[in-house]
């Protein structure tokens, strides 16, 4: 627990707590100002450092290995024709994808786990994303050519949503009565996904089979441009609500009595994870785990002080690059789905949130 020292200086009469900064925002007899916490700046400066590392290694490798200055030129549209192409038409919206999902899934599974007080409260364990890709791929299939994969994912994350929280017994439940019922929705809508693949065309099928593993292989731009309007919209809310989610991990009587409208806050943190989570779908399908991992690695780097929701975003953004050029280089020429990388991976990493003394699934 911090302490708080009293200082002679009247301009400054409380010392900030240990480890963290203080700035002032306003002065006169009602000053205002911000705590900053130290370890939580350090740690997202390196997830972020981290982040660019991988970007460029994925722009750089390949089957065209590219130097790390004519890649970052070639951005530009500066530098070798060859290295142009390669980068502006094949790599660089790949990266861009693989950036925007991993914040996003990242993003969306710390703000259910945050409401959940489960750790294993993620969108892709509670049914969301299976959601999601049950509506997105009826419109691969014929099933529902008419709107967009993007608005049949929200469509589909919202329904998976809504059952799910009704099965469960409302917006406040908490625990593993939650997880199970999200367990049993992801599974019908799962059912379903493979249902329409088996009745449909071969060849529309086979369209759609990458995208229900993950993939980020050929992603639209539209997808893209608009995944990435939400992700802003989406971390600028979410940061406003981050006092009021830090507050909720505790008992709702506590969070009351410090001011916080409880259900209006979880109302408003939900339809921000629903969001971003059909977004990420509609670009890159159920990738599994990410959700998991990112918010984990955020949390063992970070401050316990609050819900990290920065560092997430930046530690599932990462995950999901490095498990995409893994993907790519690994069994070269032959590709493996983004999807399946996170889950050979996720798999030991979940086993170990669950094994290791000592754990607390609660975040």
């Amino acid at each position: 627990m911090s302490t708080v020292r009293t200082l002679s200086n009247a301009r400054d009469p409380v010392a900030p707590p240990a480890g963290t900064w203080r700035i002032g925002l306003s002065r006169g007899p009602t000053q205002r100002a911000v705590l900053i916490d130290r370890r939580t700046v350090a740690a997202n400066g390196l997830l972020a450092l981290l982040l660019a590392a991988v970007a460029l290694a994925s722009l750089c490798l390949g089957s065209v290995p590219i130097a790390p200055q004519a890649a970052l030129r070639a951005i530009f549209g500066q530098g070798d024709a060859m290295d142009v192409f390669v980068i502006q038409e094949l790599r660089l919206a790949r990266v861009e994808a693989a950036l925007l999902t991993g914040a996003a899934f990242s993003l969306a599974g710390c703000l259910t786990q945050t409401l959940a007080r489960n750790r294993l409260a993620t969108p892709g364990i509670i049914g969301i994303d299976n959601g999601a890709t049950a509506f997105a791929v009826a419109t691969v299939t014929g099933v529902s050519a008419h709107f967009a994969p993007a608005v049949m994912a929200l469509a589909g994350a919202a329904t998976a949503t809504a059952v799910t929280f009704s099965l469960a017994g409302g917006i406040g439940t908490r625990g593993y009565r939650f997880i199970v019922a999200g367990l049993g929705v992801g599974a019908a809508f799962r059912a379903v996904t493979h249902l329409m693949l088996a009745r449909a065309p071969i060849d529309d099928a086979n369209a759609a089979y990458a995208w229900t593993v993950g993939s980020l292989n050929a992603p639209e731009a539209g997808s893209i441009a608009l995944l990435a309007a939400g992700l802003v919209v989406g971390m600028v809310a979410a940061l406003m609500l981050a006092r009021s989610l830090a507050v909720l991990r505790f008992s709702d009587a506590t969070a009351q009595t410090l001011g916080i409208n409880v259900r209006g806050c979880r109302l408003a943190a939900l339809a921000i994870a629903v969001v971003l989570s059909a977004l990420a779908v509609a670009v890159a399908g159920p990738v599994a785990l990410v959700a998991l991992m990112g918010p984990e690695i955020a949390r063992h780097l970070s401050s316990h002080r609050g819900v990290p929701l920065v560092g997430a975003a930046l530690a599932g953004a990462a995950i999901m690059t490095a498990a995409d050029l893994a993907g790519r280089l690994l069994l070269a020429p032959i590709e493996i789905p983004v999807g399946l990388v996170t889950a050979v991976v996720g798999g030991p990493f979940l086993l170990w949130i669950l094994l290791r003394p000592g754990h607390r699934i609660a975040p």
